[in-house]
């Protein structure tokens, strides 16, 4: 008989590393995905020893072409059943658009859109079969608000609104859950990507730690919908929401424009 496990991608740092704490807190098995076999190892080692559950490791690069179909394969093939599906990993860039890497702007777009899809894809159909199922998609506030210097990385997490949002109207009589995640500013690696006289600009009170958005999402996850983690970052998108977007444009290209 398969066992059950909640499958997190991304999960070697960041948002990814605290979900699976978290899930392995409520003693639920964890299979975890990410490129660096060396953290994924460390983590499943702490995570068998603190919570009693079992913890796979799969290092997979899911931005290269296939590889999220080549997963789903190793997956079942292990004996696994993915109970929740995590969708965490993911990057962004910074610069103006005309200027950045083309490839490192497609590789975001398979990351961030395309593996996410084709992940969904490949467990949803066994989940809808079973009546039940959970599939988290963590996007960004940021998929609210068109941002100049970050143009692919906000329209690559508008998609996966968008798409999420059309997954829970699906879902609603299937028993299968999709909740989609827009964590505002969170301290994780993913910063070390974006230059800290950029994000820093940030007042304090936006930040919240990768633990906190973690907590809200498993809390949330049976619920689904769009969740906007934090107080703060639910005051700002309902009042994002009604305003102008070419706006909304000029303020965040002046926030995140690189320093000369």
């Amino acid at each position: 008989m398969a066992s059950e496990v909640v499958l997190i991608t991304g999960a070697s740092s960041g948002i990814g590393e605290s979900l699976a704490r978290r899930v392995a807190r409520d003693g639920r098995s964890v299979a975890l995905v990410a490129r660096r076999e060396d953290r994924l190892t460390a983590l499943a080692e702490d995570i068998r020893s603190t919570h009693a559950v079992e913890a796979h490791v799969f290092s997979k690069d899911l931005s290269a072409a296939g590889s999220a179909s080549q997963l789903a394969a190793e997956v079942r093939a292990a004996g696994l059943d993915v109970d929740w599906l995590v969708n965490n990993a993911g990057f962004g860039t910074l610069g103006r658009f005309d200027q950045l890497p083309l490839e490192r702007e497609l590789e975001e777009i398979r990351l961030n859109v395309e593996a996410l899809v084709e992940l969904t894809r490949c467990f949803l159909p066994a989940m809808v079969e079973r009546s039940r199922g959970v599939v988290i998609n963590i996007s960004s506030v940021g998929g609210y608000i068109p941002s100049p210097y970050m143009a692919t990385y906000t329209a690559t997490k508008a998609f996966v609104i968008a798409f999420s949002e059309a997954l829970v109207e699906e879902m609603k009589d299937t028993g299968v859950r999709v909740l989609c995640v827009c964590p505002g500013f969170t301290r994780t690696e993913f910063q070390t990507h974006i230059d800290d006289a950029v994000s820093n600009r940030a007042p304090d009170m936006m930040w919240m730690s990768a633990n906190d958005v973690a907590d809200e999402a498993v809390r949330r996850a049976l619920d689904g919908g769009v969740l906007v983690s934090g107080t703060m970052n639910k005051m700002a998108t309902s009042v994002l929401r009604h305003l102008p977007r070419g706006l909304l444009a000029r303020v965040t290209g002046a926030m995140l424009r690189p320093p000369a």
